[in-house]
């Protein structure tokens, strides 16, 4: 072996080892920069339901999943129900003045501090479930919930949705405007405010309460949710009429709630996975219900529910109602005004879309179920 040849390996055994060093170096130095950006964060979320409603309860614990997993364990959600932290009618509250980071909730439990919450949530006669995904999502409507948000130190993202309700369940049948004068009923928000206007008597009554009061006729009829939440509580068994659609529900937006100062401190990454992992949750809790919801119904009736449309005299009747309402306190609420008139705007659109295909291809499939085809 020449000296040449000694050299050159010594030089490229030394060039390697060099080399090696330095990728093993920039390998070592990766982890801590990644951690720089991405530091360890550690929130409360409190929840405005009980943890036995697995699905809709579960929208919160779905996101804290996502956020966890897709940080490697740095971003973590601790999630709380109802009454762990504060009631669940006051999480919204809790994250407005900091006493957690987050909550998850529907904004028209808040209606009664300012009718302006309900816009994000729902509105009677309003939209379906996709109607206002699209509407939050793509028309602008969350832009301007998170606009309204900011006087109560809060920025939201959609966090869930039921699909339309189910109009509640009744002692006894109720067919025309006639029949609604006095039937106390638990229902609360706007939608107590429209059905008021037809002679129903609200009632505010929590989820826990409401069997004792339909079974001794404290109420006369009660709204829930749905098929699926709806049958945990057993209403079948005192009140067998199960009327729909819920009109006042016809597509409830649940959101995430973010104290605004807190969110605004995260690194702008955490804030785009934030987003990613609400929209995925959003998502996930309607496909929940819509798989869920058909099982349930059957078993329900099954049970004893006896399923009643509401006629048109009523729905015409509620429809005209709501618009009085919506008209009386857009009067003294520009904020709550500018909401419903952009949804508005955007229903007239979507309902005549859903008239060409969509309604025609759902109305086929639902003769052929019928002449039992599927």
């Amino acid at each position: 072996m020449t000296e040449k040849t000694t050299f050159d390996r010594r030089a490229f055994l030394t060039r390697a080892t060099v080399g090696g060093a330095a990728a093993a170096a920039v390998s070592t130095l990766a982890a801590p920069a990644i951690a720089q950006e991405s530091p360890t964060i550690n929130w409360r979320l409190a929840s405005s339901f009980p943890k036995s409603l697995d699905t809709i309860y579960g929208g919160a614990e779905d996101l804290s999943k996502r956020m966890k997993e897709a940080t490697d364990g740095k971003f973590n959600i601790q999630v709380f129900a109802a009454g762990e932290v504060v009631p669940g009618l006051q999480a919204i509250d809790a994250a407005s003045d900091g006493t957690v980071e987050m909550a998850h909730s529907v904004g028209y439990y808040s209606w009664g501090k300012d009718p302006g919450f309900a816009g994000g949530a729902d509105l009677p006669f309003m939209l379906n479930a996709r109607g206002k995904a699209a509407y939050m999502y793509q028309g602008g409507g969350l832009d301007l919930y998170n606009k309204f948000l900011e006087k109560y130190s809060l920025t939201s993202m959609p966090g869930g949705n039921t699909g339309v309700q189910m109009g509640g369940w009744y002692r006894k049948e109720v067919n025309t405007v006639a029949d609604l004068k006095g039937l106390k009923m638990r229902i609360s928000g706007l939608a107590g405010k429209v059905m008021e206007k037809l002679g129903v008597v609200p009632q505010q009554i929590a989820g826990g309460d409401i069997y004792p009061a339909l079974e001794k006729g404290t109420i006369d009829a009660a709204e829930w949710v749905g098929p699926y939440d709806d049958e945990k509580l057993g209403f079948v068994k005192v009140a067998p009429y199960y009327y729909y659609p819920g009109f006042w529900e016809g597509g409830p937006t649940v959101s995430f709630f973010f104290n605004k100062a807190k969110f605004e401190e995260l690194p702008e990454n955490y804030k785009s996975l934030m987003r990613t992992a609400a929209q995925a949750s959003d998502q996930n809790m309607l496909a929940k219900y819509d798989y869920k919801n058909p099982t349930a119904l059957k078993q329900l009736v099954a049970n004893g529910a006896q399923l009643r449309p509401f006629s048109e005299e009523i729905l015409t009747a509620a429809f005209t109602a709501a618009d009085e309402v919506y008209a009386e306190i857009g009067a003294t609420n520009a904020m709550f005004k500018e909401q419903v008139d952009a949804m508005k705007l955007f229903r007239n659109d979507w309902y005549l879309y859903l008239q060409t295909a969509e309604y025609q291809y759902d109305t086929f499939m639902m003769i052929m179920q019928k002449n039992g085809k599927l």
